[in-house]
């Protein structure tokens, strides 16, 4: 990802945390989003979630699937969308392309890692992800629970002296 100056205002609105989990992330991308209405109240507001969403490439344009975005309660009532409607997402050609070829191989998938606000645009970072087996999770599981282990022993040492 690129390197933030100063002068940026970045704010995270949610982490899809699930996607570290079912899968190894290889490479990152920051893609804009295209909204309708209220939706960038919504997602000012937090009411996002971005679990079991995926990302795909569509006649050269990178479409967000599934992503749920709460419509705001104080919005007009005449204009009203659906939450988990597909949504674009505002990438240069040039990374679609690459995202696009690296999509068709077996066992790659695009996955949203994360909804921010960076200086008042909604983006979402994208990550070009495959899929964990199960012993790969397991693995991952054990390695977890082995530095809760030691940080605790650490703790615990410097806690006796």
């Amino acid at each position: 990802m690129a390197e933030r100056s100063q002068s940026e205002n970045v704010r995270v609105v949610t982490t899809n945390r699930r996607a570290y989990h079912d899968y190894f992330i290889e490479q990152t991308y920051e893609a804009g989003l295209a909204l309708r209405g209220s939706e960038i109240k919504s997602i000012r507001a937090g009411r996002v979630n971005l679990r079991d969403s995926y990302a795909r490439v569509h006649r050269g344009e990178l479409w967000l699937i599934g992503a749920h975005i709460s419509p705001y309660p104080q919005a007009s009532t005449h204009e009203r969308y659906d939450p988990r409607r597909v949504r674009k997402l505002l990438m240069h050609r040039h990374q679609i392309n690459r995202l696009a070829i690296a999509q068709e191989q077996k066992g790659y998938t695009i996955i949203p890692l994360r909804m921010y606000l960076k200086n008042n645009r909604a983006k979402v970072e994208v990550g070009l992800a495959r899929g964990k087996r199960v012993y790969d999770k397991r693995q991952a599981i054990a390695e977890r629970e082995a530095r809760r282990r030691m940080q605790r022993a650490l703790a615990r040492h410097r806690g006796c002296q």
